[in-house]
């Protein structure tokens, strides 16, 4: 048989190194807008919260469904855009979902219903919002590595400076123009995240492959070495084989008139070459689907044990910045006064995420003991919200509030990438976000179904409470386990030092 003809092909891959030149700082402003127009949004909804709620003359549940079912589709939709980033690319994933944002929102300002709320302004927004968060932050991860909880706590800063800015504005802009005419407005600003995605330059480098033509379609993958070796079969002659079907068995009949019986009588070398292309095929199916979603990451038990914190997180997280500014105006509290609580807590929030995200990068103590103190106190502060009555008591509740919470959401990603590495990060944010939907989906109605049943905005921020101390169960669990996992590693490499001592 002839040699297989070498082939030098030039092949862009992934760096294994961050560049963290003068481009990642532009990834980062890139990612700062886009939390600032999606979760920042999201946070700065209690303003249109009121209005749609005594406009549609509806409960508590069934406005807060609004929000939740945009929280929800955002953690659902967070794997399908981590596999259309890998297919396409991050730029054009994100430019897309900014423009269904943008028409999901202006459609959603000339709803007749609750309805055509929920599909405009919860599901098509939140499609739209899964499509341009997810791949941002997995740029910025891939192009910061040493100095990645600062750029994350930067980023993430976002939410809190145009969150601080939009609240009031909103609240104007509705005075002025009607919750329909602000949305429509709000519908043009999120236009901005498609230029927000025309930032996020490719990360790429090239380099030469060599590769045989008998490796064809497998040479760009990254297979097991025995599969590429066994890719294509080898025949000791150059027969022909014809296979065909009979009534019972299946035949096989060579090129010099013989007649096999499958599989029995099958020579081995025929038998060998099915199984390695069988093999071959499966490794090829196995590998492309990897590259677009790392479905591996469920077998690791400290990743899953982390997405258990996420979902009963996500429960506390997204039900008090929705129901802030209802809680303030039923205790008699102006309406500025009231969007002026939630620009405290988002100046607090900037604060605590800067602040908490240099501490973290300092590593005086271990990424997940940090999140746990956090998260901790986070849930105590919520639990305390009903004690407030007054202006000055709720300004105060506010500015804790954001300044943990700021603190809580600076490394939640970072802590992440630790458990997973960067490399994976694309696909275990996605798997991350959509085992934690099923929190943002129910938080908000089940805070706002107590608040039905009690006539009490405060009942909303107690089960906030409890279940942010309860998901931080599950980070001492985790933090037992990496202490288990280096525990073993040291003594690995405490046994490899003795073995090659003694040689």
């Amino acid at each position: 048989m002839n040699s297989p003809k070498a082939q030098r092909v030039r092949v862009a891959m992934t760096p294994s190194e961050a560049p963290e030149g003068c481009y990642a700082w532009f990834v980062l402003l890139a990612c700062f807008m886009v939390f600032g127009l999606t979760f920042g949004v999201i946070k700065a909804f209690g303003v249109f919260y009121v209005e749609i709620h005594q406009y549609f003359e509806t409960t508590a549940t069934r406005t807060s469904w609004i929000t939740s079912i945009a929280v929800a589709i955002i953690h659902v939709g967070a794997p399908i855009a981590s596999a259309l980033s890998v297919r396409f690319s991050h730029r054009s994933v994100v430019i897309i979902g900014g423009l269904i944002c943008s028409v999901g929102v202006v459609i959603g300002a000339f709803a007749r219903n609750m309805t055509e709320l929920y599909l405009t302004v919860g599901f098509l927004n939140g499609f739209g919002y899964a499509l341009t968060w997810t791949p941002t932050v997995t740029m910025l991860g891939l192009y910061f590595e040493r100095r990645r909880p600062v750029a994350n706590a930067l980023a993430s800063a976002g939410e809190c400076i145009i969150t601080f800015i939009i609240t009031p504005l909103f609240q104007l802009l509705i005075d002025n123009y009607s919750w329909r005419g602000a949305m429509m407005i709000l519908g043009g600003l999120q236009l901005n995240l498609c230029v927000c995605g025309m930032l996020l330059r490719p990360l790429k480098v090239t380099r030469d492959v060599i590769h045989s033509s008998e490796e064809e379609g497998l040479s760009l993958e990254l297979l097991k070495k025995e599969d590429l070796d066994q890719d294509k079969p080898s025949y000791s002659g150059s027969k022909e084989l014809r296979i065909s079907e009979g009534a019972d068995h299946e035949t096989i009949t060579a090129e010099d008139g013989k007649i096999y019986q499958a599989p029995e009588e099958i020579p081995n070398s025929t038998m060998t070459s099915q199984k390695s292309n069988s093999r071959a095929k499966r490794a090829e199916l196995r590998t492309n689907i990897l590259r677009y979603v790392d479905y591996t990451l469920i077998t690791n038990a400290r990743f899953m044990i982390y997405s258990m914190f996420g979902l009963f997180a996500a429960l506390g997280f997204f039900a008090p910045a929705l129901f802030l500014v209802p809680y303030a105006r039923s205790k008699g509290i102006g309406e500025y006064e009231a969007a002026a609580l939630m620009s405290i807590s988002a100046a607090m929030d900037l604060f605590g995420r800067v602040f908490f995200g240099w501490v973290a990068n300092l590593r005086l103590v271990e990424m997940v003991q940090q999140l746990t103190a956090t998260v901790i106190l986070l849930g105590t502060v919520l639990l305390l919200c009903p004690l407030t009555s007054s202006f000055w008591e709720m300004a105060a509740f506010s500015a804790a509030y954001g300044l943990v919470y700021g603190a809580t959401v600076a490394i939640h990603i970072t802590v992440l990438v630790e458990i997973v590495g960067a490399n994976r990060l694309g696909s275990a944010l996605g798997f991350f976000m959509l085992i934690r939907s099923s929190g943002g989906l129910l938080g908000p109605p089940i805070a706002g179904f107590f608040i039905d049943k009690m006539n009490d905005y405060g009942t909303g921020f107690l089960m906030a409470g409890v279940a942010l101390i309860v998901s931080a169960l599950f980070l001492l669990l985790l933090h037992q386990m990496n202490r288990m996992v280096k525990g073993s590693n040291s003594k690995s490499n405490t046994h490899t030092d003795k073995m090659e001592q003694s040689c």
